[in-house]
């Protein structure tokens, strides 16, 4: 194998890197460090069965890939299936020349491959092969690398599997470097499963599918964007399950995950399903109804909906007359941003302890503290704060104040500098040990506000009239051109929670993230557009926190038909 060149410029072979990335990945902290998450049977047989794997076809005329097969989850049940359909066939000739091409399979984990090449021969052999083929196939079959590394040898007609779950911080830095270089999706936060769905999708020879079971986090996040355009590019997204509270794993795991079948065929419609039981036979019967090749009016649980693959936006998977309402919306009206407000998100310190405490109790200069509003302070609907504060150490220029000018300050927080110092930033730019994450405005807790916190399960939409900056655990909304009391209306209406549960990647028990790319992407009238009469109903309906007046009100402001209000019912709360 030829050499390359690491991000930090030392050269080294790509087996030099899978050495290294065992040693970071898999023997230190066992199958939690390495991201081994292994998949249920029944959910195996069923990715097996929605991919096309399946005994009454030649499996021995094809081939499949399984990336990261760990102790065997997916890999024996394939090998299962080979043989069973080999064996339908009637062929009379030899074991290893008819079905030494048909599976390649990669683990990197030394363990996890000794023992799992040791129950592929011990399979082969209790189904009559003779120990030698039992071996030499299990030879042929397995390799010991690291998928995003290794060659592979032709195209495959099937890929399947459950790849790593690793984030980046467990990766080395240069071979970080190298997996960027190699994958375009590898970008921004981008977990390691999201390069292993990009090589398995670019090893598919034309009409071949992979069918994977992974965190369902990238289809919408922003670090999916390069995946999801990769997708559309190139690929037909078929079917998509959501598992999330589905229990699909050996271990309860908090995953997020979801089974998505992709072809490298011509785009079309995808099937959808939600959150099945996971038991053999409703699998097996959810599994014909979403391969069926006419989907009937009735169809269950399984729905049918277009255009899901868009470029890099977000994947969608609402029901048609909630997509129809959202894409009238959004054609027809500007997003929040574009209608005049501006979204944000409070200071985030690095170390709260240090800078954060008791508003009357900071001993610091009097202009440099800030009264702090936090998710606590707004549990009942309305601001009730709590008394924190929080340490500004920036000028009004934008740079941190001088520590001379401020001895209170200097001596406040020399107390707390190991703690301090010790943070990434600090040691990042030294000279500015002092400084919190995020550069503090004073300006901005004088403006009166709309504050939002990220996890949010009743939609909390909470007034500020300008007296307290946010922290970090809350975003918030401004505006020069809305009336903040009639926009909280719109922001407590079904509306928005459309726009939010569409765009944002749900939590465990229903809470949807009120992050800024997802506020971002809520859609609302010019403000000289409103009628009076219409104002004033969305100032009472936001003031008294009417839900059904702010939904009545708003409905009206959208220009809402029956049919689309009746539409907006589940998203009533």
């Amino acid at each position: 194998m030829s050499p390359t060149t690491s991000g930090e410029g030392r050269l080294f072979t790509f087996s030099d890197i899978s050495l290294e990335v065992k040693l970071a990945l898999s023997e230190a902290s066992g199958t939690k460090f390495r991201g081994a998450v292994f998949t249920r049977r029944e959910v195996v047989d069923f990715i097996l069965d929605l991919v096309g794997y399946t005994e009454d076809k030649p499996l021995y005329r094809n081939r499949i890939l399984e990336p990261s097969f760990g102790c065997g989850n997916f890999l024996l049940p394939i090998v299962d299936r080979l043989l069973k359909a080999w064996r339908k066939a009637k062929k009379p000739g030899d074991a290893l020349d008819d079905l030494g091409d048909a599976i390649r399979a990669v683990e990197l984990h030394r363990e996890s491959f000794q023992s799992t090449h040791a129950a592929v021969v011990a399979l082969l052999k209790g189904e009559g092969l003779a120990g030698r083929t039992a071996t030499d196939l299990a030879d042929l079959w397995l390799s010991q690398s690291d998928f995003l590394l290794a060659q592979l040898d032709g195209q495959f007609d099937f890929a399947v599997g459950n790849p790593p779950y690793v984030r980046q911080e467990m990766i080395l830095p240069h071979l970080l470097a190298e997996y960027r270089d190699r994958y375009r999706t590898m970008y921004g936060r981008a977990d390691l499963y999201v390069p292993f769905i990009q090589r398995s999708l670019s090893a598919l020879s034309k009409g071949g599918s992979l069918g994977v079971i992974c965190s369902n986090r990238w289809m919408k996040n922003r670090y999916g964007g390069p995946l999801r355009r990769f997708v559309a590019e190139q690929f037909n997204l078929k079917i998509y399950v959501d598992m999330v509270d589905a229990q699909p794993f050996c271990a309860n795991v908090t995953a997020y995950p979801a089974i998505m079948i992709i072809s490298r065929e011509a785009f079309g419609t995808t099937r959808i399903a939600d959150r099945p039981v996971v038991g053999r036979v409703t699998l097996r019967t959810l599994a014909d109804s979403l391969r069926v090749r006419n989907l009937p009016k009735d169809a269950g649980p399984v729905r049918e909906s277009p255009w899901v693959a868009n470029g890099a936006e977000p994947w969608l998977f609402e029901s048609s007359g909630r997509m129809d309402l959202i894409r009238r919306l959004e054609g027809q009206f500007p997003n929040l941003e574009g209608a005049g407000c501006e979204v944000g998100i409070g200071v985030a310190s690095g170390a709260d302890s240090a800078f954060i405490g008791d508003f009357d109790a900071l001993d610091v200069e009097p202009d440099r503290k800030l009264p702090l509003v936090t998710t606590r302070d707004i549990l009942s609907g309305e601001v009730q704060w709590r008394g924190l504060g929080v340490i500004n150490p920036f000028a009004e220029g934008g740079g941190l104040v001088d520590l001379r000018d401020y001895p209170r300050l200097g001596r406040y927080l020399e107390a707390r500098r190991e703690v301090i110092a010790e943070r990434h930033c600090a040691k990042k730019a030294p000279a500015a040990w002092y400084r919190t994450i995020d550069k503090i405005n004073p300006a901005l807790a004088k403006r009166p506000k709309l504050l939002i916190p990220d996890i949010n399960g009743e939609a909390r939409i909470v007034f500020e009239g300008g007296k307290l900056y946010p922290h970090h655990n809350l975003y918030y909304v401004t505006s020069d051109t809305w009336e903040l009391r009639a926009l909280q209306a719109v922001m407590l209406s079904a509306v928005t929670r459309l726009f939010v549960a569409a765009y944002s990647t749900a939590m465990r028990g229903g809470c949807l993230r009120f992050q800024a790319q997802f506020l971002r992407r809520i859609r609302l009238p010019h403000w000289h557009s409103i009628p009076d009469t219409l104002r004033v109903e969305l100032v009472d309906a936001a003031t008294r926190r009417d839900r059904q007046a702010c939904n009545c009100t708003v409905f009206k402001v959208f220009g809402l038909s029956r049919k689309e209000q009746s539409v907006l019912e589940g998203s009533t709360e």
